[in-house]
């Protein structure tokens, strides 16, 4: 074996040993058995939510463990290939295993960015609010461009979502969406896209064909789980109900079952009209609510660690980045500096490159 490609295989070895250390594969094994012996009792079934949640947290540690031993497997095998190549004089099979070894190393350095979610709510599911800003119909057309960037990058990676309200604007696009990405870590692995997204493009919506700059706001919140004790005084919500409509005002269903909750104290409003049952609806509009709160009490304790260390607070929860299809194409972050110039990829959900960047500043901010 070429003596670089033993090197670069001996590294891999060594960093995925240390990945492996800190994601802890005896004790996701043990997670995996006790969450086996709940799925095969037939009483957890009787609350369908908790089963789903029991099911989806199984399926990613049983995918997380077979992604373990798979690239140790893979690490044997391409070590095996080059000595191959190299005993044979074989050019296409050294090909294929330099392919198979970059292939690789990009898989452990996407399992090494797990290993630096260890902030508090991290590990949970998570919850996509997405607004409209300044730009009129081209803001609600961008907003609908992002719910479609984020829907496709969880669809590439398998993860399972949930559309809970949208709020169609009158021209094109919408003024405003909220979904779940229900998979474990998806908040740790989301929570640097909470920010303002400005596009800069030609108008879809000027008759003129002029160059117009948008705004959308993404908000990423946590996932309420039963430990958080977030309640909520009846008095303190005024719920209304009313028909789910689809874009245009065209009817989903012929009965009262979208919800609208207003949290009084806060002004805070979240609605859902997902589902056929009011009671379903206002079970989910109650989660989002929950969710919110929860945000904004971490946010309010952290405004105070800042205060006390003199820090003015999150200022990278502003603008975070720009896309660029006119005059020329680019899409950068402004707090990492990732940037490209495949902008079609990225509009398709190729987000992970950005995604990883945040997640790594975010750690060496200290967030």
């Amino acid at each position: 074996m070429a003596t670089d490609a033993a090197g670069e295989i001996s590294e891999l070895v060594s960093k995925l040993a240390s990945v492996a250390a800190v994601l802890n594969p005896d004790a996701m094994r043990k997670e995996a058995d006790s969450l086996r012996e709940r799925s095969a009792d037939p009483e957890l079934w009787s609350d369908q939510e908790q089963a789903q949640a029991v099911t989806r947290r199984l399926s990613y540690l049983d995918g997380e463990l077979s992604r373990l031993d798979g690239m140790k497997r893979r690490l044997e095998d391409v070590g095996v290939m080059f000595e191959l190549a190299e005993s044979e004089q074989d050019e296409p099979t050294r090909d294929e295993a330099t392919r198979d070894l970059a292939a690789i190393r990009t898989e452990i350095d996407q399992l090494e960015i797990r290993t630096l979610l260890s902030g508090e709510y991290d590990a949970r599911e998570a919850l996509i609010a997405i607004n409209a800003g300044a730009g009129g119909a081209d803001a609600a057309d961008w907003a609908e461009g992002l719910r479609r960037i984020y829907l496709r990058w969880a669809e590439r990676h398998g993860y399972p979502t949930e559309v809970y309200d949208t709020s169609f604007a009158e021209e094109a696009g919408i003024k405003s969406t909220t979904f779940a990405v229900k998979a474990p870590y998806a908040y740790g692995t989301l929570r640097g896209e909470h920010g303002t997204h400005r596009m800069v493009r030609i108008s879809k919506y000027d008759n003129q064909g002029r160059r117009q700059t948008s705004f959308a706001g993404v908000d990423v919140l946590p996932v309420v789980q039963q430990a958080d004790h977030i309640e909520i005084p009846e008095d303190e919500m005024r719920i209304d109900v009313f028909r789910s409509s689809g874009p245009g005002g065209q009817g989903v269903n012929t009965t009262d079952s979208a919800v609208r909750i207003t949290h009084l104290p806060t002004g805070i409003v979240v609605s859902c009209q997902n589902e056929r049952s009011q009671i379903q609806n206002r079970a989910s509009a109650l989660a989002v609510l929950q969710a919110k709160l929860l945000e904004r009490k971490r946010e309010e304790q952290a405004a105070k660690l800042n205060e006390l260390r003199g820090d003015g607070g999150r200022s990278w929860g502003t603008q975070i980045r720009n896309y660029v299809l006119h005059p020329y194409q680019n899409i950068k972050d402004l707090r990492t500096g990732f940037e490209t110039g495949n902008t079609a990829a990225v509009m398709d959900g190729e987000i992970d490159g950005f995604i990883e960047a945040e997640i790594r500043w975010l750690r060496q901010q200290g967030q």
